[in-house]
């Protein structure tokens, strides 16, 4: 692969831009916000999101057609999403449109005035949608999971809130989350279109340049120690939903590309995963059964999800357990590691095809870490994982020991 030249440009308001010429028809053009429900009190639970929902239903500027339509106008679109830690807000388009996609964020961000009215509309929305998940164990067991493991935290309560935290949410509360928490220093603007880069980053100046919002304050309270527990909780389900897992270091750490390895040499998507092939394939256990990772600036979890009669939640853990033994124990040879290795790589390029994905990685690496962390310098860190790492995180998560939530 040809390693891409990237602009990489601090506005005089703080902002962070980076650009890069993108070969083709589409520019891919959005902003990276550290902020997200964990920056939330307890009265205010769901804000981030409220706040994403919410954003563009008007500002000083635009009504929410008007918003609505100026990307689907040209045949591009405009789209949010909400994490723990980081809220995006982006656009895809033909090119040739990047002043249009920059201009809006920029009112976005700067002008949202959240009137009532809209604001009332979309709260039912958000409700519903908090509703939807609550029918669906599959996806509430990871909530009810983090509510357990990150307890005592901001990073316990759902990202969506609750229905009667959305209720109490106002269009003075999204504000002052914005004012607060989306400051230059805390977002990246990323730009990836056909266009010349250096001209890309002076639309940045011009639409963002005079942001001058107050650093925002940030508490870093330490986490509380995990509280271990082990709990069946019985909705009335037939398929018992399962997650066991363990806490353990921060995106930051060197340790976390020997982790994501072995996650997904565990549990990763291909059908040739090692939970898979016991689980599914050779004992018919489950349907589904994957393994996750996710870090966070100061902590971090793997998980074990799977799906299954309430009779098998047992045996399907005592296999899981196993098979960590099974490496934390084990000698790979060179040959077997560097198969499981090259599969992962391998996995990575085609994944990297996903030009939207790509770009925003671009800003989420400048948000965490400052500095470009692309498909090629993630695959050379990956290929430098040695056996003995790669065991090394097996015995870490033996050693943490699996907490255990199952929704019945």
């Amino acid at each position: 692969m040809e390693k891409p030249q990237y602009h990489i440009a601090t506005l005089r308001g703080g902002l962070r831009v980076v650009a890069t010429r993108l070969p083709g028809d589409v520019s891919y053009i959005g902003l990276a916000v550290r902020a997200g429900s964990r920056n939330e009190d307890n009265e205010h639970e769901g804000l981030a999101h409220f706040v994403e929902h919410t954003l563009f239903k008007g500002t000083r500027h635009r009504k929410s057609w008007h918003i609505s339509c100026r990307m689907e106008q040209v045949g591009g679109e405009l789209n949010a999403y909400t994490t723990k830690e980081e809220t995006m807000i982006y656009t895809n388009a033909p090119a040739g449109h990047a002043e249009r996609a920059i201009e809006l964020i920029a009112d976005l961000v700067k002008n949202s005035n959240f009137p009532e009215a809209e604001i009332e509309k979309e709260r039912e929305v958000i409700i519903e949608e908090i509703q939807s998940y609550k029918d669906s164990p599959s996806e509430s067991v990871y909530d009810e999971f983090e509510e357990l493991i990150y307890k005592g935290s901001p990073l316990a309560h759902n990202i969506l809130g609750t229905p009667e935290s959305v209720r109490r949410l106002t269009s003075a509360d999204a504000r002052s989350f914005i004012d607060s928490l989306y400051t230059p220093e805390d977002m990246v603007l990323y730009v990836c279109d056909p266009g010349d880069p250096e001209k890309n980053i002076r639309l940045a100046e011009k639409y963002f340049g005079d942001l001058d919002y107050s650093t925002s304050n940030r508490p870093d309270a330490p986490l509380p120690p995990v509280e271990p527990f082990d709990e069946v909780r019985d909705h009335g389900n037939h398929q018992a939903n399962t997650i066991v897992g363990t806490r353990l270091f921060s995106r930051n750490d060197p340790r976390r590309h020997a982790l994501c390895l072995l996650n997904n040499y565990l549990g990763g998507p291909c059908m040739n995963s090692r939970l898979n092939m016991e689980l599914r394939e050779r004992r018919g256990l489950v349907y589904t059964v994957e393994s996750n990772v996710s870090l966070l600036s100061d902590t971090g979890l793997i998980l074990f999800y799977f799906g299954t009669d309430p009779a098998s939640v047992n045996r399907c853990i005592a296999i899981i357990r196993k098979e960590l033994l099974k490496v934390a124990d084990s000698s790979l040879s060179e040959r077997v590691f560097a198969r499981i290795r090259d599969q992962y790589l391998g996995q990575m390029i085609v994944g990297s095809d996903h030009r939207e994905s790509r770009c925003m990685s671009l800003a989420k690496s400048m948000l965490y870490y400052n500095e470009i962390h692309d498909i090629h310098s993630v695959t050379e860190n990956i290929r430098n994982v040695t056996p003995k790492q790669f065991r090394e995180m097996a015995q870490l998560i033996i050693t943490n020991g699996l907490n255990r939530l199952t929704l019945k």
